[in-house]
Formats: C-alpha cells, sequence, structure tokens
C-alpha cells in the first residue's frame, strides 16, 4: 500500500536541489506525482506530492533528513489519494492597483463564502503605461454544486471600484 506525502522545500538557491530530492524519493521507490516549484529573494522554494510504498517511509524520512546537511530543509506532511466530493473547480483571475492588506481582503472575501483555494499565484509589477504597481492573481479555486459565481464576482468587485475581476468554470 502506498502512502502520500506532501512534502515542502526551501533552500538556498543552486543546481542540483531538485536532482538531490528527486534520487531520494527513487532511491525509495517513490513515485513523485506532482510539484511547484519557484525561485523567490535567491532562495528555492518547493512543495510537492509523492506516493511511497508504505514499508519506504521511513528509509524516506531519513534520506530527506540528510539532506538537511547539504542546506537542503524538508518538512513532509501525511496526504491522501481521496478523491475529491461533488465540487465544481473555477479560475480566478484579478488586477488592480497595488496596496498593503489587498491579499487579505480577497481571501476574506472567498473564506466569507465558503471557497476553497487549490493554487494561488501572485505577482506585483508595474502598469505598462503608468508605472503604478499593479495587483495580479491567478487563482484555482473548488466550491460546491449550485455555487452562485456572479456573487463571488460581486464580492470581489466590492474590495475596491479599480479591481477587474474573472471567474471562468474549469
Amino acid at each position: 500500500m502506498a502512502n502520500f506525502l506532501v512534502l515542502t522545500v526551501i533552500a538556498d538557491d543552486k543546481p542540483g536541489i531538485v536532482e538531490q530530492l528527486s534520487a531520494a524519493i527513487a532511491k525509495n521507490g517513490g513515485n513523485w506525482l506532482e510539484s511547484r516549484m519557484a525561485h523567490m529573494a535567491g532562495k528555492f522554494a518547493g512543495i510537492l506530492r509523492i506516493a511511497i510504498p508504505a514499508e519506504a517511509s521511513n528509509a524516506l524520512m531519513a534520506d530527506l533528513s540528510a539532506l538537511n546537511s547539504s542546506g537542503i530543509l524538508v518538512n513532509a506532511e501525511q496526504g491522501s489519494a481521496a478523491g475529491e466530493d461533488a465540487s465544481i473547480e473555477l479560475t480566478l483571475n484579478l488586477v488592480g492597483n497595488d496596496r498593503a492588506g489587498i491579499v487579505k481582503e480577497v481571501s476574506q472575501a472567498l473564506a466569507g463564502m465558503g471557497v476553497n483555494v487549490l493554487e494561488l499565484t501572485t505577482d506585483c509589477a508595474s502598469a505598462e503605461m503608468s508605472a503604478v504597481p499593479l495587483f495580479k492573481a491567478e487563482a484555482r479555486l473548488r466550491v460546491p454544486q449550485g455555487f452562485e459565481v456572479d456573487d463571488l464576482a460581486d464580492r470581489l468587485e466590492a474590495i475596491s471600484n479599480d479591481l477587474m475581476v474573472e471567474i471562468t468554470l474549469d
């Protein structure tokens, strides 16, 4: 029987981090299922989901802990392979003037409507013509069947009169 683990990884960015992780996982018979990785402020940051034979979990944990001596910090949490309930996935795109607290306001609106954030990517970049800092976000969301998408759009647009909201059904 397989165990499903979610690993979070952080290290000073340098070549070979993914190779060391994948080598430890493969050595123990694990399967790298999905991942998201990025370079941020000189750091490598990643999250990945793996399947590992139950009898190899302890050996994998020891190998991942050994990466600490190379400056690669790995945290492992038990995950599941369970399917999702009857729900709908949406993609949300936001663009508006950047300001402190905007992520808090957006996340409050989502949580207040019972929206589950599956994936969130944010960025702050200068507008092309004016160089005004723009907040941009893209999110994959999960909502229950019968969810009113227009209500979510209204709630998000109420945060600021310059916030552009686009919601699409996946």
